[in-house]
């Protein structure tokens, strides 16, 4: 199969008809069809059911219509950052991040983006074991995670301690304490973030194997709706430490340590070989290291140099 078929496939299934299919390709209606009988021929299986309604994907045909539309989508970002380079404009990266870490990249990133106009930097948030996979997969070039999670044969690189503590009002009863297990406050009423949160789909995997689930009052989309709510003295949650430093100087928010050993991390980058980036990467993973923590952690970390310089 080339890419013509691929074209081919999702027109047809689009159209619900090999001919109107042809014409947006465009093909003759002859070559269309030979097309399509030689990828069925190929791959052993119907990818239309024909009627005199005109046609739709039998099974095999839906699963490699969706396979298409991907590679589809792949090949045109590809096209334009191409088109991006030769025109000049610098290139894209796609980073994927955890919640505490799309939270915190605002700063540096800000710094890189200032300094690189001509750059894109395409941010997503997703849990840390989700961003690792990706890496892996090629998917992404960068992924901000948890060093909680199997990181694999990725290269790391160490960029801040972040744990993850029990934020509480300062009147809570548990203010005052030096530090308490997740299961020790599974009975207190939570605020936590939306439905689909990185940082809320890791927390509810912890409370499975402890026989229970954290009760939500409220949930809200981000982390500073979060501690509006807490400040309240509404319920308690459980968050980044640095995403809510600035709660806990202003005296509204304390934090109780949690001392479950996941809740004890740090954030690295993680990404395949050097070789493997774009420049465009490259330069932003060379940033992040710059602006990284002097003393975080992070599981088989490596040096990299530090480039300097518009992209």
């Amino acid at each position: 199969m080339d890419l013509l078929d691929l074209e081919l496939v999702v027109a047809v299934a689009d159209c619900g008809s090999i001919t109107h299919g042809a014409e947006r390709v465009p093909l003759s209606l002859p070559s269309a069809s030979a097309r399509i009988r030689g990828m069925e021929r190929a791959l052993g299986v119907s990818l239309f059911d024909r009627d005199r309604r005109g046609v739709s994907p039998t099974p095999a045909g839906v699963l490699l219509v969706r396979h298409a539309r991907r590679i589809r989508r792949a090949v045109h970002e590809m096209r334009d950052e191409l088109a991006e380079l030769a025109d000049g404009q610098g290139g894209t990266v796609r980073l994927l991040a955890n919640t505490a870490a799309a939270d915190s990249l605002t700063g540096p990133l800000g710094a890189f983006l200032a300094a690189n106009p001509r750059v894109r930097v395409d941010i997503e948030e997703r849990p840390s074991h989700r961003i690792v996979a990706a890496v892996a997969e090629r998917r992404a070039e960068l992924g901000i995670v948890a060093d909680s999670v199997d990181l694999g044969e990725l290269k790391t690189l160490a960029l801040r301690v972040d744990p993850l503590v029990v934020t509480t009002s300062p009147g809570d009863p548990l203010v005052g304490r030096s530090a308490v297990s997740y299961a020790d406050v599974l009975d207190h009423p939570f605020v936590g973030l939306s439905h689909g949160s990185a940082l809320q789909e890791h927390l509810e995997g912890h409370a499975l194997p402890l026989g229970s689930r954290p009760t939500y009052l409220a949930r809200l989309p981000t982390i500073d709706a979060v501690c509006q709510v807490v400040a309240a003295g509404v319920g308690i949650a459980i968050l980044p430490r640095r995403s809510i430093e600035r709660w806990i100087a202003e005296g509204a928010l304390e934090a109780t340590e949690l001392d479950d050993r996941w809740a004890r991390r740090n954030l690295v980058l993680c990404y395949n070989a050097d070789h493997e980036l774009s420049a465009t990467a490259r330069a932003l993973r060379d940033h992040l290291a710059s602006t990284a923590d002097a003393d975080a952690d992070g599981v088989g970390g490596v040096s990299v140099g530090i480039t300097t310089g518009v992209i």
